[in-house]
């Protein structure tokens, strides 16, 4: 058996990782690249293998990080099946069409500035290519027993990230070679996906996992500890406490579309109904984050069960809390009128695309106004530079300072921290034979695999490369 990583190495986007059998081949994950033009150069990039020869995909949540260029496989020829939680298959019927729409767009504007045609000026897929990948979208069902193909069976759980993520326990049968007596054995391979933090709202916690030859564990923040929930929860109220009544400014917060956008209307309820938050406004300036917003109000039964109380309250209170999902853009660009006592809640996360940007245009350079960012900001994206310190940012072309107060809110995360990572790799009985720590930034990657090694005795971890492989 060969396991390949095309993605999601060296880098925390562009999850894809192909396992080569005796009787098929198939991906797990097929991510869009982000950060950059060097990520979006990488979108555009051949494969590094044939996507008809692929069989199906097993696909572990909905984030564009790693479901995102599957209308491109399928545009390039690839005709299986893509098995997914039925969350994950909601989400994705939202989220493929956006990408496709930021993508068709994009392309658009490079073609009109260029004088010359160059392989950029076409967009990287189409809406029609999403359609007709999510037409290939099977559901699967947590902790049921799934047969892709006759030699593998797999098991999907909880991986408690966002709405439907999963990790995927995966059983795969193939010639032995070096055996006399049977001629088969069965490799146990479990995928992480993204996992979760603890005790974090809405999602329910990572499912712990017992058994595997082998293992690929994501290492996003393998090298640092979030800040506890108490203490995030008093700087996000002082945060907004002190811009809404003190400064008299607004609250900007860039948040991913799916998850983070849920998240943060949760914990806003929440420490506005225990009265720690004054009356607030508050827009969520995201036609997927108000999609993604419906849909997880549809499954409720596999969210942590504290969240249902919340919302509920939420629905029969509004005086005090008041939620206004922005639609057309016209309504968008009245936003960037309010001066004060708005809290604007609008994707993408990382800053770099988006109405988020016209919202830090018009507020970043404002001292009244507070920015608070929620989730990882990958190299070379502009939360980055945000969170670097910069004093000056470039925006639309426009030169913008950098004067509103800026926040990093990282216990919010909906990854894992390293003593999180470890606690769900301490329940496995024994070390896989092989562990492949990915998902991370190079040098985060390599120290987490150290962690592991020290901590947990295993002996056989290794972060690996981009295109690199290994046979088992």
């Amino acid at each position: 058996m060969k396991l390949t990583f095309h993605g999601g190495v060296a880098g925390v986007t562009g999850s894809c990782h192909r396992v080569e059998t005796d009787s098929t081949q198939f991906l797990v994950d097929c991510g869009m690249f982000q950060g950059g033009r060097e990520a979006a150069d990488k979108n555009y990039q051949p494969f590094g293998f044939k996507p008809r020869d692929i069989a199906f995909v097993l696909l572990t949540h909905a984030h564009i990080d790693h479901s995102g260029l599957l209308p491109r496989l399928v545009a390039e020829g690839f005709t299986g099946p893509i098995y997914a939680t039925a969350a994950t298959c909601d989400l994705l019927q939202v989220m493929l069409l956006d990408s496709a729409h930021i993508q068709e767009k994009e392309a658009e504007w490079r073609k009109a500035s260029r004088t010359r045609e160059t392989p950029h000026s076409k967009p990287i897929y189409t809406a029609r290519d999403a359609e007709r990948a999510l037409q290939q979208l099977l559901v699967v069902a947590y902790d049921e027993e799934i047969h892709p193909n006759p030699a593998l069976r797999c098991i999907y759980r909880d991986a408690g990230h966002i709405l439907g993520s999963a990790i995927i326990e995966a059983w795969i049968t193939e010639a032995d070679h070096a055996s006399e007596r049977t001629g088969l054995r069965t490799i146990k391979g479990v995928f992480s996906g993204d996992i979760g933090q603890p005790a974090r709202p809405l999602v329910r916690d990572p499912t712990p996992i017992a058994e595997a030859d082998f293992l690929l564990v994501e290492s996003t923040y393998g090298n640092r500890l979030h800040r506890s929930m108490d203490e995030t929860l008093a700087e996000l109220e002082h945060a907004i406490t002190d811009t809404l009544m003190r400064k008299h400014g607004n609250v900007i917060v860039p948040a991913f579309a799916v998850g983070r956008a849920q998240e943060m209307l949760y914990l806003l309820a929440d420490l506005h109904r225990k009265g720690r938050l004054p009356p607030m406004k508050i827009y969520v300036d995201s036609p997927l984050a108000t999609k993604a917003t419906e849909i997880t109000m549809r499954h409720m039964a596999i969210l942590d069960p504290d969240t249902a109380e919340v919302m509920s309250w939420t629905r029969k209170q509004n005086k005090g809390m008041q939620i206004h999902f922005v639609q057309d853009v016209e309504e968008s660009m009245r936003l960037h009128d309010i001066k004060h006592g708005a809290i604007i809640i609008s994707a993408s996360g990382m800053c770099d695309a988006g109405r988020i940007k016209h919202h830090l245009r018009y507020n970043l350079g404002r001292k009244e106004s507070t920015v608070i960012l929620t989730g990882f900001q990958a190299a070379g994206t502009l939360g980055r530079r945000i969170i670097d310190g910069v004093k000056e940012v470039r925006i639309f072309g426009v030169a913008v300072p950098v004067r509103a107060d800026i926040y990093t809110i990282g216990g919010l995360s909906a990854h894992a921290d390293q003593s999180a990572l470890l606690g769900w790799l301490a329940h496995f009985k024994r070390a896989p034979a092989h562990t492949f720590v990915v998902h991370g930034e190079p040098e985060t990657a390599n120290i987490f695999a150290a962690v592991v090694r020290d901590k947990l005795h295993w002996s056989n971890v290794s972060a690996p490369t981009t295109s690199g492989c290994a046979i088992l």
